[in-house]
């Protein structure tokens, strides 16, 4: 099977104690190549790979030394062009919502549901409900609470790995340098007449202090007021 290849990132960064992440891109098209980030925690001797992208042999690598990859999570249903790759050659579970109909493959080991006991301590999962297909996020209760979400909420500290292209346009199709909803995941995912402000505001009712979207930057405190005003602006009155 063909793959595909690994695109620039930054080597595997700890942000807590057993917590991971690696900021990276991905090419859109032929143009445009933008942020894309993965998490990775550890419990045991055993990894699990949040959104994942592929790394490079040396990100390869330094992942191995960090313990098993045991499983994959799909948090959002546009993320899944390196899961193949990963469920392939490390034999993982891929753990994800079900309905999602851009990444169709792998196979669903364990559908994810709120209700759902995780296979790690200390962390709770948030579906969102009411969206046109699965979204998810994943709240950590560790140092202060640290949310990993996929397209929904997003932060921009800085344009690193976009290239020029991407990061003379961003600016002016809703990708300001602060924390966003995201505005092209809003319009996909709220079904006609509906709103999604009720599934933002329960989400804000978790304590987090940190955020890691899978675009953008790590935010590393205030994440909590950053998405609340993130919110209000995308949904006024």
């Amino acid at each position: 099977m063909s793959y595909p290849p690994p695109y620039p990132h930054d080597p595997i960064e700890p942000i807590a104690d057993d917590v991971f992440m690696v900021r990276g891109s991905i090419r859109m098209n032929a143009l445009m190549r933008i942020t894309r980030n993965m998490a990775i925690l550890r419990h045991g001797d055993g990894l699990t790979l949040i959104d994942p992208i592929r790394l490079d042999p040396s990100g390869e690598a330094q992942l191995r030394n960090l313990g098993h990859v045991k499983r994959i999570f799909r948090l959002g249903c546009f993320h899944g062009l390196d899961d193949p790759y990963y469920v392939d050659t490390f034999k993982a579970e891929f753990w994800s919502q079900v309905g999602g109909t851009t990444y169709t493959t792998p196979a669903v080991d364990r559908e994810l549901t709120e209700s759902m006991e995780l296979p790690f301590p200390d962390a709770e999962l948030f579906c969102f409900q009411g969206t046109v297909q699965p979204e998810s996020a994943l709240l950590l209760k560790k140092a202060g609470g640290i949310l990993l979400t996929a397209d929904a909420i997003q932060n921009y500290g800085d344009y690193r790995h976009n290239n020029l292209p991407a990061r003379l346009v961003m600016p002016f199709v809703g990708f300001p340098k602060r924390t966003i909803v995201g505005p092209i995941w809003l319009k996909i995912m709220t079904p006609k007449g509906g709103s999604l402000r009720s599934e933002f505001d329960r989400l804000l009712r978790r304590e987090f202090d940190h955020l890691l979207s899978a675009h953008g930057s790590y935010l590393r405190t205030g994440a909590h007021a950053a998405v609340t005003a993130a919110v209000r602006r995308s949904f006024p009155g």
